[in-house]
Formats: C-alpha cells, sequence, structure tokens
C-alpha cells in the first residue's frame, strides 16, 4: 500500500521468520558453501513464533522485512514469503556482493525507514544487530525461538554474508 500511513513492523526472515537449522550445514567447515546455503532457503520450514507475530503485528502495522540475503535471492524469498501465508510487505535485501556486518547494513535500511515512517518495531534474532538498532533508539523483539547457530553467527557479523 502506497498511501499506507501505518507505523512499520520490521521483520528480519533467517532464524526469525524462517529456521535455518537443516542448511547450517552448509556454513560448518573452512570452506562455505553460500550459493548451496542460500538455495536451500527455499525449504525452510516456518518458525511459528515468529510467524504469529508477524501476522498480528499486521493487524495494527505494514509489515516490511529485512534481511541480510543478497538481492539475488529475492525471487525465491518472495515465493517462501508468500507460501507461508505472510502479509505481503516492502523486502529489504543486502546488495549483492556486500559484505559489510548486518549490524551495519540493517541499522542503515532501519534508520532510513525511520526518516520516512514511524518504525514501531524491529523483530530480528541476530543480538548484535538487536543492540545496535536499541542504541539508536528503535524498539527491539529479539526473536529467540529458533537454535542458535554459531556458523551463522559469524557470517552475519564477520563475513557480511547474510
Amino acid at each position: 500500500m502506497r498511501d499506507d500511513v501505518r507505523p512499520l513492523a520490521v521483520f528480519d526472515l533467517d532464524g526469525t521468520l524462517a529456521d535455518t537449522a537443516h542448511r547450517q550445514h552448509f556454513l560448518e567447515g573452512s570452506r562455505r558453501d553460500w550459493q548451496g546455503f542460500f538455495s536451500a532457503a527455499v525449504d525452510d520450514p516456518p518458525l511459528e513464533e515468529g510467524v504469529r507475530l508477524a501476522l498480528a503485528s499486521a493487524r495494527d502495522c505494514e509489515v516490511v522485512y529485512l534481511t541480510g540475503r543478497p538481492e539475488r535471492c529475492r525471487r525465491d524469498t518472495l515465493a517462501w514469503l508468500a507460501r507461508q501465508g505472510l502479509p505481503e510487505g516492502r523486502v529489504h535485501m543486502r546488495r549483492n556482493g556486500d559484505r559489510r556486518p548486518a549490524r551495519r547494513t540493517k541499522l542503515e535500511i532501519l534508520e532510513r525507514l525511520g526518516r520516512e515512517r514511524d518504525v514501531r518495531v524491529l523483530v530480528d534474532d541476530d543480538e548484535l544487530v538487536c543492540d545496535a538498532a536499541e542504541t539508536a533508539g528503535f524498539t527491539v523483539v529479539r526473536a529467540r525461538w529458533a537454535l542458535p547457530s554459531a556458523a551463522l553467527e559469524d557470517a552475519q557479523e564477520r563475513e557480511g554474508r547474510t
């Protein structure tokens, strides 16, 4: 909705709405298979707690998705969101080749969104992203309903991949 003036509820995908456990093996070891990791995202099961929160948020807010997935994953990501019955919303993705830490790329987009509209909440599983958003004055819900992955945390912070 272009004319929507409701506040924004901003949701991360991996580890917040999408269960990435089945594809973590692509990130283990010294040679990480990023193509395999992102290609397998189409088979992610939904994380029910995150999905419920997104659906509930859509009653009062415009839902927006903010992911560290690269732009090249857009088509599969949009199809996955639709299959899960999640609210339609803009999807902000990392530019292909952008290797900055998620806490920087996501905060940059979140601040831009905040200049345009009221951001009611950010829901994310990445503790460093949540810390940065709270420091910047945003309300945060820490998505702690998925099993944490050390490989994914390392990828988000040090490798700037998701």
